[in-house]
């Protein structure tokens, strides 16, 4: 007469660190302006009608944010907290964008962040039994494109004028002027700006920051 054979439940570890209770790193007064922001981008800041950016750049400023007026936000961008948030003259959150700017996100002037990209500001300490919080800022220089859907990991600095190609992630600072693509983004070519008039203005540019 055969017996049926019942299988152990699988377990990985003996001993699993209990991080169920891990007290938040964030205090009271945090998680209440992010529940007064979250309401207001739930609702106004979404209701505001797409190509009216001045009027959603004034409510980011309302709570904190260092957004130009010029700045375009696009109403299905997410903002964590825009106290965190650096944007100049025609810098760019296209729809779909997450900016998860628990430490500082600064992005440069005529930068360009498109869909779905995932903009992250914070890690966790993986050697930590418990995975404490490690906010850290991203800076996207000026006159960039950040292409669809790409991931800009935490202290990741982009330099003027690069280009990062769709899907890639960005884990390391990477060099100004270059065209950027892959997982790790690395240069694959220099960024070439067709037009002698604007290639001289970014050489007058470059001059004026050294001097």
């Amino acid at each position: 007469m055969s017996t049926v054979r019942t299988r152990e439940p699988h377990t990985t570890m003996s001993n699993a660190i209990d991080i169920s209770n891990k007290p938040s790193p964030h205090s009271t007064r945090n998680k209440l302006k992010r529940l007064l922001w979250n309401l207001v981008q739930a609702t106004v800041f979404r209701w505001v009608p797409r190509p009216m950016h001045r009027v959603r750049a004034r409510i980011l400023r309302a709570f904190g944010a260092q957004v130009s007026l010029k700045a375009r936000v696009y109403p299905r961008a997410k903002i964590w907290g825009p106290w965190n948030l650096v944007m100049h003259d025609f810098a760019t959150l296209a729809d779909g964008v997450d900016c998860y700017c628990v430490d500082t996100i600064e992005i440069g002037e005529h930068t360009t962040v498109s869909q779905y990209s995932y903009l992250c500001g914070a890690t966790h300490d993986h050697e930590h039994p418990r995975f404490p919080l490690q906010p850290k800022p991203i800076r996207i220089g000026k006159s960039c494109w950040i292409a669809a859907d790409v991931f800009v990991g935490p202290g990741v600095t982009i330099g003027e004028g690069t280009v990062v190609g769709a899907r890639s992630s960005v884990f390391t600072d990477l060099p100004a002027w270059k065209v950027c693509v892959g997982s790790p983004a690395k240069p694959v070519g220099e960024r070439k700006i067709r037009g002698e008039d604007f290639t001289a203005e970014i050489a007058e540019d470059t001059e004026g920051e050294q001097d």
